[in-house]
């Protein structure tokens, strides 16, 4: 693992290099900046040696009296040179970031369901949050330092060979055993800071998960319960950064003891050299300056190879998202309007090997205008059957056609622009009632079909009781609304759409029996002449669907209509039964 390290830095940074070189104009004032600053720095204290030797030891002030004006100079260089490379890379760094959050935000958009099947939300949240800013330090800070730095270190060098060439050959062996203090760190560095990115996950998953499911938590007394998930997580989100800490100061301390040694063997020599009159008091002030000068920068170097590896980390971590496939969209063919012919054709599914087969051999023929139900046992593969209408996900084998042409042939685009989908867990966005009927494309509606939506589908009669009626903003997933008006919305949304292939799954379980009827109602209207697949648990809801096949683990048991599959007495006259005698009894 250690031997990978350096060269995967090297291409994880290089590729990161691409982020900044469409500024190279900024780039170019912050070298400008950096390279100033470098070399007021080191004039600085080449000035000491003439102060040193003419105006304290010679006591000859007339032939000093520039000084003051050239540390005047020195200042406004060092503090216009400083806001310039400070402002500039500050503004590349902000550039990069802005960049790598919106690609990997476009990612989130185009990646495949599967891909967010397997993943938690923390750890998602905190790369386009706390990584960012990982990449963003290291394109900064580092750039910054390292640069700089370095250039200091150069400039100081020039001003300790012109005094002192002996001398300074002595400090040069110094810096190989710094070099590779520096680079053992950096090994330690890297893999902390990858354990200290999936504990910031781990605990934005926490914190998330008790945000939303704060009511779950008050009402099953969960405080207990979630307080020692965030200790277990957040300690190891601390240990993690107190090794760091320790590593980092560590290195810091041994770099310091290391100069420390060379200076005092400096002193020493320098004291030898003077006693030969090869060296003026002037000339070791500025040697010893210029020596001290190299001090911190040696030192952040130390220091920010830790915040150069978080940010490797970090990136790599962006990276990896950024790297994945996209949903497979190889169709060419574009429909303006399909008829809704709808026929699935030996399809078969599953999840991964680890969860079995969960759609067998499923054979349907659904012509367009007719409506199919779809019902069975919970896990029996209803609302899987229906996400592979508008590829979801992919079937494993077989094959979907809508009008004679299979799926894979059409573009995701113009599948997806045929079908609407309203569904059990309903999404709404932090956004007006009426952004979130007219979302997305649908917002190119004009306002009176957005009425005559709202109104079938009766979220008027609750949006004009509001203070703001359709501009109200609905919260969070629409925490501020009941979950019928939530499901209102939705199905105000598909009408909007009026898509010729309609897929409601569950579409009404979140009404009560009053909104259900209302809404059953305009789902009548919705339904006419399109092509519906209807989903549900109560079966009252589908009875008067043209066709009813019931799955029963994966595979297609029984279809018919309502009449006929009560009359064959099988899994669906059961269902039916069981649940006509449940609301019996309840009556």
């Amino acid at each position: 693992m250690n031997k990978r390290i350096d060269p995967e830095v090297r291409v994880i940074y290089a590729r990161l290099w691409h982020y900044v070189t469409p500024h190279k104009l900024i780039g170019f004032i912050a070298i400008v900046g950096m390279t100033t600053t470098a070399v007021v720095e080191a004039g600085l204290v080449a000035l000491l040696a003439p102060l040193t030797d003419e105006a304290l030891v010679a006591k000859q002030l007339e032939s000093v009296n520039w000084i003051p004006y050239a540390f005047m100079i020195i200042f406004i260089l060092r503090g216009i040179s400083g806001f310039a490379t400070e402002a500039s890379l500050g503004w590349i760094g902000r550039q990069v970031i802005s960049d790598l959050r919106r690609q990997v935000f476009d990612k989130f958009l185009t990646l495949p369901t599967r891909f967010f099947d397997n993943q938690a939300a923390g750890p998602l949240l905190s790369r386009m949050t706390y990584n960012v800013e990982m990449v963003a330090e290291s394109v900064t800070s580092v750039v910054t330092i390292a640069v700089r730095d370095v250039l200091t270190v150069i400039a100081a060098f020039c001003v300790m060979i012109y005094y002192s060439p002996k001398l300074t050959v002595f400090v040069l062996v110094l810096f190989p055993i710094v070099a590779l203090l520096v680079r053992l760190l950096g090994i330690a560095f890297r893999r902390y800071s990858d354990r200290i990115q999936a504990s910031v996950g781990e605990v934005t998953q926490v914190t998330d998960e008790v945000i939303r499911g704060n009511h779950v938590v008050k009402a099953f007394g969960g405080y207990d319960y979630e307080r020692a998930r965030i200790d277990e997580v957040d300690g190891r989100n601390r240990n993690q950064n107190l090794k760091l800490i320790r590593v980092r100061s560590l290195g810091v301390a041994v770099t310091q003891l290391v100069f420390g040694f060379g200076i005092a063997m400096v002193v020493y020599f320098a004291a030898r050299e003077s006693l030969r009159d090869a060296l003026t008091a002037g000339a070791f002030i500025a040697f010893f300056s210029a020596m001290m000068l190299m001090l911190q920068p040696v030192r952040r170097i130390t220091n920010v190879n830790a915040t150069l590896q978080r940010g490797v980390a970090g990136a790599d971590s962006l990276f990896t998202i950024i790297d994945e496939q996209d949903e497979e969209n190889t169709g060419t063919i574009e429909i303006d309007r399909v008829r809704g012919d709808v026929s699935f054709e030996k399809v078969s599914f599953s999840y991964g090997d680890e969860n079995g087969t969960v759609l067998r051999d499923i054979d349907i023929d659904l012509p367009a205008g007719k409506t199919l139900a779809i019902v069975g046992h919970s896990g029996s593969g209803k609302s899987t059957l229906a996400s592979l209408l508008p590829r979801f996900y992919e079937p494993d084998s077989g094959d979907i056609r809508i009008d004679g042409v299979s799926i894979r042939d059409l573009t995701l685009a113009s599948l997806r622009d045929n079908i609407s989908l309203v569904t059990q867990d309903v999404v709404l966005f932090n956004d007006t009632i009426a952004n979130n009927l007219a979302y997305g494309q649908l917002n190119t509606h004009s306002h009176e079909e957005l009425m005559r939506a709202a109104e079938a589908a009766y979220v008027l009669e609750f949006a004009d009781e509001l203070p703001e009626k359709l501009e109200t903003i609905v919260g969070d997933r629409g925490v501020l609304l009941s979950g019928g008006q939530r499901q209102r919305i939705a199905i105000g949304r598909a009408l909007l759409k009026n898509a010729p292939i309609l897929i409601l799954d569950e579409a009404t379980s979140s009404l009560d029996t009053l909104s259900e009827r209302r809404i059953q109602d305009a789902l009548n209207v919705l339904m006419e002449n399109r092509t519906t697949l209807v989903i549900a648990h109560r079966l009252s809801t589908v009875e008067k669907a043209d066709r009813i096949i019931v799955l029963d683990a994966g595979r297609v048991v029984e279809t018919g209509t309502h009449e006929e599959l009560l009359a064959k007495g099988g899994q669906y006259a059961t269902l039916y039964h069981m649940q006509f005698g449940v609301e019996t009894g309840d009556e």
